[in-house]
């Protein structure tokens, strides 16, 4: 795509030297970001402040939704009606950190270590300056421009702020494009949405005494077998598949049978057809399991019984590379001199890309370690040159009053 109208405007470039001018407090912003707690279902701090900051940068109608999500619109759209598809650009509130955890800050050269500074206080800090410089540069658009920071987007969250926005009104189903801002770099371009079933898989029996009750069928026995037969499951390389049995758990001494065993799984796939024959593959394994641990059990003991739930379901999907918007986010990354790296991964984009929506994910710049982790860091090399991506990926989605990216 070219987006050299983009690049030669005058208020674009002054826009993207904005952002270096404001780099430092774009910096100290998320700083300040990171040390409000954000935890699984306790995002509602944070999402005050980002709710006061919308407010404050002059977005209308600004407000917190029924899940937490937080809203703000781009005043100014040119020559359309608001109710038009609009572009949505969100970055997720919640971290993966309970809220016991510290959030001081340390410094170690040009680190600055926090859990969550760089995912997703790194995002959340680009979205505040994005709306900065398009506020301050008056720029329009011929897309409204929605600004969301969503709930939900880690582990458990299952994704409900962006499953809830696009189940809240059909102005959202039918958005132009969606753009989520996702952690650091200046190279990946994720347009291939990884799609996850979790599943919490228990095993119940009578239990008994581990010496008088000897003969009983052992849930943890026949956990431990289906464990071993998914071991055995075949897993398709293209599209890439996955299985992890992440979390076990069962029993109440040493000296008794359980009565329960369960474990909880996540299968991934870029695959959605994929992802339904593994699903379909742990049952059996864990049913083909209880089946001979009940026939080794004596005669009339209760026979296991087995309960599946299905605790996460992330859609997948993918976006054409020949979309306008992944050659508008190819364009943009190689006009700050970085070479693309088309990519797959779960994020809140999943559940546009399943929709049909036109969706990417990228990195706001800088370097990043130790995700997800206690030592995580962030390091602002090039960070304001990540904005500057964001900010021409934006413009060329929603399109600049007057000019037309082709």
């Amino acid at each position: 795509m070219n987006l050299r109208p983009l690049l030669s405007h005058p208020a674009v470039d002054r826009a993207r030297a904005r952002l270096h001018t404001i780099d430092p407090e774009t910096l100290a912003e998320q700083v300040e970001l990171a040390q409000i707690a954000a935890p699984p279902f306790g995002e509602a701090p944070r999402g005050r402040h980002v709710q006061a900051r919308f407010a404050a940068l002059g977005l209308k109608h600004v407000h917190s939704d029924e899940v937490g999500n937080v809203r703000g619109t781009l005043p100014r759209t040119e020559n359309t009606a608001e109710t038009a598809e609009p572009v949505i650009v969100s970055a997720h509130l919640d971290t993966v950190f309970p809220a016991e955890v510290s959030l001081a800050v340390r410094r170690d050269g040009d680190r600055i270590h926090v859990p969550g500074i760089s995912d997703n206080a790194r995002g959340l800090a680009g979205l505040l300056a994005l709306i900065r410089v398009l506020q301050e540069e008056r720029l329009s658009t011929t897309h409204p421009v929605v600004f969301i920071a969503t709930v939900g987007e880690e582990g458990a969250g299952d994704l409900r702020g962006v499953k809830h926005l696009f189940r809240s009104g059909a102005a959202m189903c039918s958005a132009h494009a969606f753009l989520s801002l996702d952690g650091t770099g200046l190279r990946r371009i994720v347009h291939r949405a990884v799609g996850s079933r979790r599943l919490r898989l228990s095993v119940h029996g009578p239990g008994g005494h581990s010496w008088a009750d000897w003969g009983s069928a052992n849930p943890l026995h026949a956990i431990g077998r289906g464990i071993a037969g998914m071991r055995e499951i075949a897993l398709p390389t293209d599209p890439r598949t996955t299985l992890t049995v992440a979390r076990a758990g069962g029993g109440t001494s040493v000296n008794a049978i359980p009565e329960e065993a369960w474990i909880e799984m996540d299968l991934r796939s870029e695959g959605g057809t994929e992802l339904d024959i593994l699903e379909a593959r742990v049952r059996d394994a864990i049913g083909t399991a209880v089946d001979l641990e009940n026939a080794r059990r004596s005669r009339r003991t209760r026979a296991l019984q087995a309960r599946y739930t299905v605790i996460g379901d992330r859609p997948g999907g993918t976006i054409s590379p020949d979309t306008p918007l992944v050659r508008a986010a190819v364009a943009a990354t190689r006009a700050l001199g970085a070479r693309p790296e088309l990519a797959a991964s779960s994020t809140d984009a999943n559940v546009a890309i399943a929709l049909g929506i036109p969706s990417v994910t990228i990195g706001l710049g800088g370097e990043s370690g130790g995700i997800h982790t206690l030592n995580e860091w962030y390091s602002n090399e090039r960070g304001a040159q990540g904005l500057e991506r964001a900010l021409l990926l934006l413009l060329a989605a929603a399109g600049l009053g007057g000019v037309r990216a082709g």
